[in-house]
């Protein structure tokens, strides 16, 4: 029987997968060890079978033991742990959702089904390092995959509206935080509007207002940055979109994307307005076709309004696995540029869910 450790279950992306894990009955045929960094000795999660109790996740002798190690623990545990399983000999498969090794050369980032004949030539090859991707990146392909796989991708932008979950649970809870802060000032004043908007800035600007997370308020709000400076005006994450996507697709020919990060105040849901430059002119029906059949959970939702504003938001796909793509149209009449807007929990398909993937993959091929 596989043996499995599971690093990092207890947070919100490892909370995520343990609970897709039991909802497709993953645990069964293979044996499972939680590790911890502050609970060893304690009694393992539930998942309808018996478990041993947490091991400590910084034993490398208990870790070497392992035949996959599935980590959602972040990229400084990644960081200090792996080099020293290497280094000890182990040569089991590493699972991963954060980003530490997501560019090195030995690693493949994993997003099945997009790049599974990526994933199964690495595989074969003898890779045992895969890494999930960058959430915003994951369910951009999620979406819109089947015109990359049709290669009819010029170049992309892609303009992003991503959750307060992206930047972790701390910071979801903090967004909560500053609307009960301004609810309980506003709460139950009868005022004309333009005093109520002054009363709710007054609040926002006050320097009691819970922004120790954010750093700045993003409740009534937008952040229009999202981690790091890097080269040339970009975040670290805007250049996560373009290494990243070509990284998973393992493109000969480096497809150029770009696009501004944006922060807004919803819960665990990531949405994108993306232009795309086609490197042929294509019929709407043609780039609706091309994207619904690319997988089973991308969902073509009609141009309208109402459609729109009950399909295509947070609230509709917050905790499900479909991803809608819409607001589909050429610009100006032009059939070789498409424009669209698409949004996915990214919790599942933006983190959890390719790594729950690629670890069923790794126990059919091993098994």
């Amino acid at each position: 029987m596989v043996k499995v450790g599971f690093v990092g279950w207890r947070g919100m992306v490892g909370s995520v997968l343990r609970q897709r894990m039991l909802e497709e009955n993953d645990f069964q045929g293979l044996k499972p060890l939680f590790f911890s960094t502050s609970q060893v000795g304690q009694k393992g999660p539930e998942i309808g079978m018996e478990v041993p109790e947490l091991a400590d996740a910084f034993d490398i002798k208990t870790l070497s033991s392992l035949d996959a190690i599935v980590t959602c623990q972040g990229g400084d545990y990644t960081k200090e742990v792996y080099p020293k399983l290497r280094k000890e000999g182990w040569d089991g498969y590493w699972i991963d959702a954060a980003s530490a090794l997501r560019m090195e050369k030995d690693s493949v980032i994993v997003l099945d089904p997009v790049n599974r004949e990526v994933i199964d030539e690495a595989f074969e090859s003898g890779v045992k390092n895969y890494i999930g991707a960058n959430c915003t990146v994951s369910l951009m392909l999620m979406g819109i995959g089947g015109l990359f796989k049709e290669n009819k991708v010029d170049w992309l932008t892609s303009m992003t509206y991503q959750s307060a979950s992206g930047a972790g649970s701390k910071n979801m809870a903090e967004l909560v935080e500053q609307m009960q802060t301004i609810s309980k000032a506003t709460e139950g004043k009868k005022m004309p509007v333009l005093e109520l908007d002054r009363e709710v800035q007054e609040t926002i600007e006050n320097p009691d207002f819970p922004t120790e997370n954010f750093t700045v308020p993003l409740a009534c709000n937008l952040i229009p940055w999202i981690d790091k400076e890097v080269e040339d005006g970009q975040s670290r994450e805007e250049w996560k979109g373009s290494a990243e996507t070509n990284k998973i697709l393992n493109s000969k020919q480096q497809i150029p994307v770009d696009g501004i990060c944006v922060r807004v105040p919803a819960m665990r849901c990531h949405s994108q307005a993306i232009t795309i430059k086609l490197k042929e002119e294509m019929e709407l029906k043609e780039i609706e076709n091309t994207i619904a059949k690319a997988n089973e959970w991308v969902k073509v939702i009609p141009n309208n309004k109402e459609d729109s504003i009950r399909q295509l938001t947070p609230i509709a796909v917050s905790g499900k696995l479909t991803v809608p793509v819409g607001r589909i149209r050429h610009i100006n009449n032009d059939a070789s540029f498409v424009t669209l807007f698409t949004v996915g929990d990214q919790l599942l398909w933006g983190a959890a869910e390719p790594v729950r993937r690629m670890l069923q993959i790794v126990l059919k091929k091993i098994s």
